[in-house]
């Protein structure tokens, strides 16, 4: 398993939790990763980043390179991924989705019906949040695998509806040789979202990131084993790769 860090932003605390504190206006940094899970005949992506255009023109960003080059860059080509897991439609998770020739898409069947169904753009707070093109690419695509709820798409990786940041927001679990990780993704941006139940600021629905919450810590076997979606602190807390500087390894 790795993370694999493409892009670095700095805003406020107030931008980033729901509940305001007296250090709002402090900066906060924020990371941007997709994430690895290799076997010995599967490759599996999670998530698709931040596709290079989109990047150019967001303020602040640095952007370290699109992700399918800094996967490039640990041997792996993007016809070598098997599977996409897209753990929502956000359009920093589905950036580069058009750039993987075969994998199969795996995506809620809940979050897709949201973003193609009336309300995603009458509901301004989230309807600029999603990519048009990625989502009718994902959509129009015969590699689509639709889930509902919870489901094993391999042996030792599985994904887990628990919705809050989206509607159809998934985490997803992975057997390695230390223990069930979980990569929440944007079901806990940070390690402080989690750990003190304390809920990010975008949200589509806040009884169920606080449920997403509980279910990550269920799921995971410690919280050594959670990985959150956007916190610099997980290049900190797990191993570099040599020679990647941008790569961790989690398990």
């Amino acid at each position: 398993m790795f993370a694999v860090q493409y892009a670095t932003r700095t805003a406020l605390r107030s931008n980033h939790f729901h509940y305001s504190d007296d250090c709002g206006g402090e900066p906060h940094p924020t990371a941007y990763f997709v994430w690895l899970a290799l076997s010995q005949t599967e490759t599996v992506l999670i998530d698709a980043g931040l596709a290079p255009d989109t990047a150019g023109a967001m303020p602040g960003l640095d952007y370290i390179g699109s992700p399918l080059e800094i996967i490039g860059d640990l041997g792996i080509a993007p016809g070598d991924i098997d599977l996409c897991v897209l753990t929502h439609l956000h359009y920093d998770h589905t950036g580069v989705v058009a750039g993987l020739p075969r994998a199969r898409y795996v995506v809620q069947q809940r979050e897709l019906d949201y973003w193609n169904g009336a309300w995603a753009t009458r509901i301004g707070q989230e309807e600029w949040l999603h990519s048009r093109p990625d989502i009718d690419h994902v959509t129009a695509s015969n590699r689509l695998d639709l889930v509902d709820g919870d489901s094993e798409l391999l042996p030792g990786l599985s994904v887990h509806s628990v919705g809050g940041h989206t509607a159809g927001m998934q985490v997803v679990r992975v057997r390695t040789a230390r223990g069930n990780v979980v990569l929440a993704s944007d079901a806990s941006h940070f390690y402080e979202n989690i750990e003190s139940d304390s809920p990010f600021a975008i949200l589509h629905h806040l009884p169920d990131m606080f449920g997403a919450f509980d279910r990550i810590k269920e799921l995971a076997d410690g919280p050594g084993h959670i990985v959150p979606g956007h916190d610099p602190l997980v290049a900190e807390r797990f191993p570099a790769v040599d020679r990647h500087p941008h790569v961790v390894s989690i398990g």
